[in-house]
């Protein structure tokens, strides 16, 4: 397993709808493996490949209600609402390809996916709550749409904005730290 780099909004590979998997192999397993190290390093409850360069739809959640809970890993590969409620949840949302940034988001309170487990095999889910949240968000990354989609044009214009002076900084701190000698 390896914790791979977040890509930052607002990066064009975040704006992409991702491929249905075909196969579920080796590389996709190493992938999921991955997303799960990442995501749990970052911290964060889910994560979408996308999101770590991966144009594919995978995604991982783990929404365990606090820490001292047991983990609830689970990863969904080409998932997808089969149906949805009409009733509506304001969940405050972040993502980690938009660090320290939170906003509240409609969405529907209750949904139901159907997707593919790491075995291949078929699964449907009810979710509501934080997982329901959560599952509508990640599948979001896998239609190149990012929470900030949902906020007026000036609120996603000033956290862009924000989002690009971060990047340059990010990118001024690596340049600025020491370089190994190499003989």
């Amino acid at each position: 397993m390896a914790i791979r780099p977040i890509l930052m909004h607002p990066d064009p590979r975040l704006k992409k709808r991702c491929d249905p998997v075909e196969n579920i192999d080796g590389d996709i397993r190493t992938l999921i493996s991955d997303m799960f190290e990442t995501m749990y390093d970052a911290p964060g409850i889910g994560l979408a490949a996308p999101q770590v360069g991966s144009l594919v739809r995978v995604i991982v959640m783990d929404c365990a209600k606090s820490e001292n809970d047991d983990p609830e890993p689970i990863a969904m590969v080409n998932p997808q609402v089969v149906w949805e409620s009409d009733d509506l949840n304001i969940h405050e949302e972040g993502c980690l390809s938009i660090p320290e940034e939170y906003n509240d988001v409609e969405r529907p309170a209750q949904v139901r996916v159907a997707y593919t487990d790491t075995d291949g095999a078929a699964q449907e889910i009810a979710c509501d709550g934080l997982l329901a949240t959560c599952v509508q968000h990640e599948i979001d990354h896998l239609n190149g749409k990012l929470f900030i989609d949902y906020l007026g044009p000036m609120k996603r214009q000033m956290i862009t904005g924000r989002m690009k002076k971060r990047k340059k900084e990010r990118a001024a701190a690596k340049s600025d730290a020491p370089r190994p000698n190499r003989a």
